[in-house]
């Protein structure tokens, strides 16, 4: 039922993008519109409850409680795990935003600064840092902890209606619980297809600056059918092999040209600009978390963190589902430090490198980046390089390590949309898989030729508001569930240590009873006792 209603619903949806993109785009901005203004705070108090519900977590009694249960084991190096993780959480946005989106706030920035000023690029740093940093990763950390431990510890089938099941009972089995797996799918296969668009647009321009070709359609629809053969290679040879050697080539090629910018530019200002960063958005985290703009009505709030903060919660099953898959064996503790503050840091670092680096470039060394922006998101990262040695081998590493991030996301969202479709526990089967994968490569070519992105990014907004009170429900089930765990774990460790005592007490009866000499070695009675005894 949810694998056959998820592709009917995704057909309607897609056929209505390609056939009236005008009237869908507008039905969907107006719908984003209304649910910015009504119900934006709502995203904003539940993402942040979110990152505080994880620190009670993993700081709290449930801490050392392991996914899988104690006998579990870790089926990944804690290495290949981030970087598994890492990739099929942030991989595309890091490459497309690194450069962009501070240069964009910098030109236009929050709090009513002024444009192009130390203020306003001290501010676009600390607003990246918030879009990237911690919130996005407790999202996805929420949802990963609460389906890896309904699945591992509670026999779930890895699905978000298992979620549920301490809240509403039976019913999780039945069409409520349906409704919320199909609701889940669609929203997750959009905002796949969504941000592999991205890619796309990423990827052909690119090849345009660097081969001199045309960014035409025809050029895109090239990229994903490269990228779709790859990714269905990939997702044939099973988790162990595709995704994890994708996963580590990824991390490995990011890190070089990571390092590479980091010594090529400004170094010293880049590592002024990491610490400076870090500090003013440690200071006024609780501030920029709860930040609208009800008396001053700037749309600010609402195109950047709102969008991002409904984005990321869109895009929460498929990353919380993937987290969960490869996260057997962890515990609590470690699952929340792992997926919340290792990854946060690797951006803080990717963005105060890429970032800082735009911002040298544009405000001290002559360079036109906010030209570059005027023409699209897409080219400032290659104007970017253009400033650095080697900008040629430059744009060819970043077109690769674009195309390998798109193939990971695919590869890894193959995976989890037939997970999520399927009622059985097992791995789905390859036919499972194939038919995503054909689905994911198809919604984004029609959303390219259609032109029907920006209208479906205001679609997944509008469709996030349901999963953010959704978040709201599996805080609550995954504290029943643990709580009902560790309760379960004091009293079998209470009925140890009692068996243990009353052990120990029979021993210890037994060894007072072996120490009394026998009857026949005590001493001789005398005359008078045995009269007596007579």
């Amino acid at each position: 039922m949810v694998f056959r209603l998820s592709i009917v619903l995704l057909a309607a949806l897609v056929a209505a993008g390609a056939l009236i993109p005008q009237e869908f785009n507008a039905a969907a901005q107006f719908a984003l519109a209304l649910t910015v203004a009504k119900a934006g705070w709502l995203y904003l108090i539940v993402v942040f409850a979110a990152l505080l519900f994880l620190l009670y977590l993993s700081l709290g009694r449930f801490a050392d409680l392991r996914i899988g249960g104690d006998d579990a084991e870790p089926e990944f190096s804690r290495t290949s795990w981030l970087s598994m993780l890492f990739a099929a959480g942030m991989g595309i946005g890091l490459v497309f935003w690194g450069a962009a989106e501070p240069i964009s706030h910098f030109q236009h920035p929050p709090e009513g600064l002024t444009p192009d000023s130390m203020q306003a690029a001290r501010a676009s740093m600390r607003y990246v840092f918030f879009h990237w940093g911690l919130h996005p990763w407790a999202i996805y950390a929420l949802v990963g902890l609460a389906m890896a431990w309904f699945q591992f510890n509670r026999n779930g089938r890895g699905q978000i209606s298992d979620l549920l099941q301490p809240l509403i009972g039976r019913w999780h089995r039945r069409w409520p619980g349906k409704l919320v797996d199909v609701a889940a799918v669609v929203a997750t296969a959009i905002g796949v297809a969504t941000t592999l668009g991205f890619g796309t647009i990423q990827i052909s321009a690119g090849l345009a600056r660097v081969f001199g070709l045309q960014a035409t359609p025809a050029l895109q629809l090239c990229v994903v059918a490269v990228a779709f053969v790859l990714y269905m290679a990939s997702t044939l040879t099973g988790l162990h092999r595709g995704i994890k050697w994708l996963s580590n080539l990824n991390l490995a090629l990011a890190a070089l040209l990571l390092a590479f910018v980091l010594v090529a530019g400004p170094t010293a200002f880049v590592f002024e600009t990491f610490t400076t960063t870090l500090g003013s958005y440690i200071n006024q985290l609780p501030n920029m978390s709860l930040r609208m703009a009800p008396f001053s009505r700037d749309p600010w709030v609402g195109e950047w963190t709102i969008f991002y903060w409904a984005w990321w919660i869109a895009w929460a099953p498929f990353v919380g589902s993937f987290i969960a898959r490869i996260s057997r064996g962890r515990r609590i503790r470690e699952f929340v430090f792992g997926v919340v503050l290792v990854p946060s840091l690797m951006s803080f670092v990717w963005f105060a490198t890429f970032g800082g680096t735009a911002l040298w470039a544009q405000m001290f060394a002559g360079a036109d980046l906010g030209g570059a922006l005027a023409q699209g998101y897409e080219q400032v990262l290659f104007s970017l390089l253009d400033q650095l040695p080697g900008a040629h081998l430059l744009a060819v590493a970043a077109i690769a390590l674009l195309m390998i991030f798109f193939v990971t996301s695919a590869d890894s969202a193959t995976l989890v949309l037939a997970s999520m479709s399927s009622d059985e526990r097992e791995d789905p089967p390859l036919w499972r898989r194939a038919v995503w994968g054909a689905i994911q490569a198809l919604i984004a070519v029609t959303l390219l030729l259609a032109g029907g992105l920006d209208a479906l990014q205001g679609a997944i907004t509008v469709a996030a508001l349901p999963f953010a009170l959704l978040l709201a429900l599996i805080m609550w089930s995954l504290y029943r569930a643990l709580d009902q765990e560790y309760v379960r774990q004091q009293r079998q460790a209470a009925r140890f240590r009692h068996a243990m005592q009353r052990w120990l007490q029979r021993e210890d009866a037994g060894a007072d009873a072996s120490a009394q000499p026998p009857q026949s070695q005590q001493a001789p009675r005398g005359p008078a006792s045995a009269d007596a005894a007579a």
